[in-house]
């Protein structure tokens, strides 16, 4: 029997330090793009993807993303009390009825893999998907983890978002080496964590959208930390491909790097620009500048 990507994690335990002093008490995943946080989008995108279960990896500066999808009693009386109707329907919306929302901690900041791991008591021995919210991407029609969900359901294995990057900027991201196997989907047959674009094996990057079967719990057990004593989820994914098949799948949509303020800000105006009561404004403002 084919089995369903029903849980997503989202690792949020990081300080944030690049957007610090706006960081420094409030997560950088609720950052707003226009009127939602950065972290409310990845959400959407999860259950849009058919996510059943929403598992958060946080830190201890991180209970405004609790608050944030919890209910809000005060606000909703007063919202229905003012006959704001569309308001309220916003606030309830945040998380859609039937899906469950879980937190776990991540004591110390080990790393992209550590986090991941920590999710383990909760997904078990499913199949899952990884959102890294600091990655926000417009779909252009389809959110890019319903495109790998609809990969997944097909092949049954492990899934990498992968986009094309100038070689100059290989050093940033992990990068595969991969194989046409369908469509829209490589086979990959290596993957090197940050590499000097001289020893590049492509300009395939990955990421901040995965999707991995539980043998990565494992690995990531026996991965051993980097220099800076994290855990990386490249390692284990390298460690997977002598294992199981993995595939990179080349999304069809707009990343915007909401990890620097550069990609932040190009994300507002870019988003600002679609918004249904403001883009019009907002663009007409932009031309007078």
């Amino acid at each position: 029997m084919s089995e369903r990507i029903r849980k997503v994690v989202f690792p949020v335990a990081g300080l944030g330090t690049r957007f610090l002093p706006a960081t420094k008490a409030s997560p950088k995943e609720m950052l707003p793009v226009v009127d939602k946080p950065l972290i409310q989008y990845a959400v959407e995108e999860a259950v849009a993807a058919g996510a059943e279960t929403l598992i958060f990896v946080t830190g201890r500066t991180k209970r405004a993303i609790e608050d944030h999808f919890d209910k809000a009693y005060e606000l909703e009386m007063e919202l229905e009390a003012k006959q704001k109707h569309r308001m309220l329907e916003l606030v309830r919306s945040t998380v859609p009825k039937g899906v469950n929302c879980i937190y776990i901690r991540q004591g110390e900041a080990l790393g992209l893999g550590h986090a991941v791991l920590c999710a383990q008591p909760i997904v078990g021995n499913d199949p899952f998907g990884v959102i890294l919210a600091d990655d926000l991407i417009d779909g252009q029609g389809e959110k890019v983890l319903s495109q790998m969900v609809r990969e997944f359901d097909e092949h049954q294995c492990s899934l990498l978002g992968v986009e094309r990057v100038p070689m100059q900027e290989t050093g940033s991201y992990g990068v595969v080496s991969a194989r046409d196997f369908a469509d829209s989907v490589s086979a990959v047959d290596a993957i090197v964590e940050k590499p000097a674009p001289a020893e590049a094996p492509s300009n395939l990057a990955v990421v901040g959208r995965y999707i991995l079967t539980p043998a990565i719990f494992e690995l990531l057990r026996h991965t051993v930390p980097d220099a800076k004593g994290e855990i990386q989820l490249t390692d284990a994914i390298s460690a997977l491909l002598r294992q199981e098949r993995v595939l990179a799948h080349e999304f069809t949509g707009k990343r915007y790097d909401c990890g620097s303020k550069l990609g932040y800000l190009k994300a507002t105006v870019e988003y600002g620009l679609q918004h249904p009561d403001l883009g019009a404004a907002f663009g007409e403002y932009l031309k007078s500048r």
